[in-house]
């Protein structure tokens, strides 16, 4: 039998050729980015960011190209391949999260900083900023981020519990605009049915959970799994014994949280000691 060969020679790679398509359309349309820009609206620096592969888009401007190349569905399709594939993740994540897509439950212990589940563009950007991250790479982990926030949300989302240690709502970001997003966003999700927020006050003291972040999932055959991450690594645990004494701690911690409603309070209360950025 003879060897499969590639047809068109393009990229496997969602993203790369999401791009490629990009590139290859507005070539045999013979217009320049700044010609494509004009006649659909957006700045044309964002087309040029799109053909780099630097970043997707959105649905509407995806749309907007597929009806004026002319190709009904087609780019929407390879946007939507692109923005789901895992791969734009780092290695360690990705067992862990292809087990989050599985989960029907999931609660979760925030030491220090929101889960990205949680988080806006805005604070995922300066998050992933101030670990390293820069330019190509920097936008691309922060659309993925924004990517899994989709898994809390239509009639099939799974329920999420979070507690989230007063550290994580004492650590601002820089800018107060987006920092006060941040905090609307997240009291706007607390509202939401298949979410909780609890919020672990200082005064709590000790707890079992020191020291890490804390995921546990209830996946659809029975099972629960756990992840735990630092700063520097994550591990997922799956032995039972571990999992059950994990399971345990996060009680005992949730039993420390405000309640639900105590811990809006709280949130809206940090909402309201954020400065109002100058207009000038």
């Amino acid at each position: 039998m003879p060897q499969r060969r590639v047809v068109t020679g393009r990229s496997q790679e969602p993203r790369q050729r999401f791009a490629e398509e990009l590139r290859e359309l507005r070539a045999q349309k013979g217009v320049s980015l700044r010609q494509l820009g004009e006649r659909l609206g957006w700045d044309c620096s964002l087309f040029g960011k799109m053909e780099k592969g630097e970043t997707l888009g959105g649905p509407e401007v995806v749309q907007a190209l597929d009806d004026y190349y002319g190709t009904p569905g087609l780019l929407l399709a390879l946007w939507e391949l692109a923005r789901a594939d895992k791969t734009q993740f780092r290695e360690q994540y990705r067992e862990y999260m292809a087990l989050e897509d599985m989960a029907v439950g999931l609660c979760h212990f925030a030491v220090s900083v929101l889960p990205g589940l949680l988080q806006t563009p805005g604070y995922a950007r300066e998050l992933l900023a101030v670990g390293g991250l820069k330019g190509e790479e920097l936008e691309q982990q922060v659309e993925a981020r924004m990517g899994r926030r989709e898994l809390l949300e239509g009639e099939g989302a799974p329920s999420f519990r979070t507690i989230l240690s007063e550290a994580v709502l004492q650590t601002p970001l820089r800018a107060a605009g987006e920092w006060g997003a941040q905090l609307e966003h997240l009291l706007d999700i607390a509202e939401r049915e298949n979410v909780t927020v609890h919020v672990l006050p200082n005064s709590a003291g000790l707890h079992a959970l020191m020291g890490f972040d804390l995921w546990y999932l209830l996946l659809p055959d029975g099972r629960t799994v756990a992840y735990t991450e630092n700063g520097y690594r994550g591990e997922l645990i799956e032995e039972s014994t571990s999992v059950v004494r994990l399971q345990k701690a996060y009680d005992s911690v949730r039993d420390l949280a405000l309640s639900p409603v105590e811990s809006r309070k709280h949130i809206l209360r940090k909402l309201e000691e954020v400065p109002c950025e100058s207009s000038t």
